[in-house]
């Protein structure tokens, strides 16, 4: 098989335009076409009016050879990459203590699934509740302002993910084809198929619900063993005599312990207690950069139009998305950077706390997309160094957070409803008076207010001063009506448990091995899943004593 690539055709291209399109491009009569395969299909936008589709094709052709050796410079033509997954240990036959794998978002199902499939028999412990259940909780806050502290966006089975527009891509480096694993085994537990062709996979959270069951059930069977509603408090950790520290297995709240000699710990970047018992434990941490902003909505149809033109609507192309980006290093400007984070087309925004007392912003969107209004985070990045007037150590980015989120409770009410406020008057300056054009999609409910004081006062100018700038991209976008709601915290883990490169256990304690969002290595589903599945792979070798590869 030969893997064509950058191939260009129109939007509206009948289905033979891809073979003939593969005989011109490869200049053969139609007889040395064996057939087409789409593994990838986005599109290029930059014309409006004239967008056009872009394939990633595999072909199988009489003779490959030949086409090769006339391409042999040609870097849009190659043999097709072996994407398949290659385990690369198998469990003994005996196995003294099973690894346990702490949380199940994306990171901990992958990093089980694959413990799992190569026999490790892994146990699973969350703290949160089985998926179905999670959801009413979490609709008891949007629906009834009740908070269930240990079952909501951010707690339980499928972690974060669930509740989010399911976005499947991710900018990451992935030499082994990982992702393409991820992606397989999302269709095998109910995904559309055209998850493993277009360029911008997304699921949406109702169909996220009945392929986390699946999995789990699949892991399940593989004689994994999935424990709800089980929160670890501490880490059995064991110090010999030359100072090194080993895991020997984790307590939990029930005072129950467990034994094992090797924990995937992927607890998701809001599991802001856990992170404090490992600082207390000693495990090393360090506080990272991450960012902070709010939510802007805007009518679908502005965006389709901004993006689209009069393509707009067209079903392949589906409700536009965007991505911006300001530097703010320009004279006059605030030297911080502001970008549009989580995009949901068609999407709704979301309470997404996990503390009483706090409000934060989230973004989802379903699998349709068709809901009225386009929603994303407009962040401003923040590092460690904005985070002294909070604390001091690894901890202060979660004390910075934390203050921000309580203060925006205040500001919205004290009753979980999330503070707002059009677009048109943050930028003027003045509180919001009465709705425009623009209803806010948040539950349970926005009180309009002035959001200047809703975020530090930097954060506040780099946003203002980002508005603009976006608006001459996306035109409508600094529209008056469009609005702004508060607050967005969560966009990454406030730490990083830091891991050895080559094994990918804990600087300092062995046997630990930090995962995903939570440890600070990942950021989406699909980087996430990955990073799951790297995790398992290095917990393997370990056990079984085999020689690392590059994972």
């Amino acid at each position: 098989m030969l893997r064509l690539t950058d191939l260009k055709l129109p939007l509206d291209h009948p289905p033979e335009a891809l073979a003939t399109a593969v005989l011109a491009r490869l200049g053969l009569p139609a007889s040395a076409l064996r057939g087409v395969s789409v593994f990838r299909r986005g599109y290029d936008a930059r014309k409006r009016g004239a967008i056009a589709l872009v394939y990633t094709l595999d072909v199988d052709l009489v003779d490959e050879g030949a086409v090769l050796a006339r391409f042999a410079d040609d870097r849009h033509v190659q043999p097709t990459p072996d994407t398949g997954y290659h385990p690369v240990a198998q469990a003994p036959a005996r196995l003294e203590h099973r690894p346990i794998v702490v949380g199940f978002g994306p990171c901990g199902i992958f990093a089980a699934l694959i413990l799992a499939q190569m026999g490790f028999r892994p146990i699973v412990l969350d703290r949160g509740k089985a998926v179905r259940e999670r959801t009413r909780d979490t609709w008891d806050l949007w629906r009834k302002r009740n908070l269930h502290p240990e079952s909501n966006v951010q707690f339980g089975e499928g972690g974060a993910g669930t509740f989010s527009d399911g976005k499947l891509y991710s900018q990451i480096s992935d030499p082994h084809h990982h992702g393409r694993k991820v992606l397989t085994e999302f269709v095998k537990a109910g995904a559309p198929e055209e998850i493993l062709f277009v360029s911008k996979p997304h699921i949406g959270t109702f169909r996220l619900v009945t392929m986390v069951e699946n999995m789990r059930a699949t892991i399940q069977a593989l004689g994994g063993d999935i424990r709800f509603d089980q929160r670890v408090e501490d880490l059995l950790v064991e110090t010999a005599p030359d100072g090194t520290r080993h895991m020997r297995g984790v307590h939990m709240a029930d005072g129950s312990e467990l034994r094992s000699d090797h924990v995937v710990l992927a607890v998701g970047h809001s599991a802001r207690d856990t992170f404090e018992m490992l600082h207390a434990r000693g495990v090393y941490l360090e506080a990272k950069p991450f960012s902070i902003g709010f939510r802007i909505e805007h009518p679908q149809s502005v965006i389709d139009r901004a993006r689209f033109g009069p393509q707009a609507g067209h079903p392949i192309l589906g409700a536009a998305d965007y991505k911006l980006v300001h530097h703010g290093n320009k004279p006059g400007q605030s030297g911080r950077s502001v970008y549009s984070f989580c995009m949901c087309p068609g999407g709704t925004v979301v309470a997404a706390t996990s503390e009483p007392g706090r409000v934060v912003t989230n973004g989802m969107s379903q699998y349709s997309r068709n809901e009225r209004n386009a929603n994303a985070a407009i962040v401003c990045g923040i590092t460690p160094e904005d985070f002294a007037p909070y604390g001091e150590g690894p901890l202060a980015g979660i004390a910075l957070q934390r203050q921000w989120e309580s203060h925006a409770f205040m500001m919205g009410g004290s009753d979980y409803s999330a503070p707002g406020q059009r677009v048109g008057d943050f930028l003027a300056g003045r509180a919001s008076r009465a709705l425009g054009d623009v209803l806010p999609s948040y539950k349970p409910g926005v009180h309009l207010t002035d959001l200047s004081t809703a975020l530090p006062g930097y954060a506040i100018g780099a946003i203002r001063e980002a508005l603009p700038l976006f608006d001459r991209q996306i035109r409508g976008f600094a529209m008056h009506d469009a609005m702004l709601t508060g607050v967005e915290t969560r966009t990454s883990s406030p730490v990083r448990v830091r891991r050895n490169d080559g094994d990918y256990q804990s600087l300092n304690t062995r046997g630990l091995f930090p995962a995903g969002e939570g440890a600070g290595y990942a950021g989406g589903i699909l980087s996430a899943a990955v990073d799951g599945i790297r995790v398992a792979e290095a917990v393997a070798l370990a056990i079984t004593g085999s020689e690392p590869r590059a994972i």
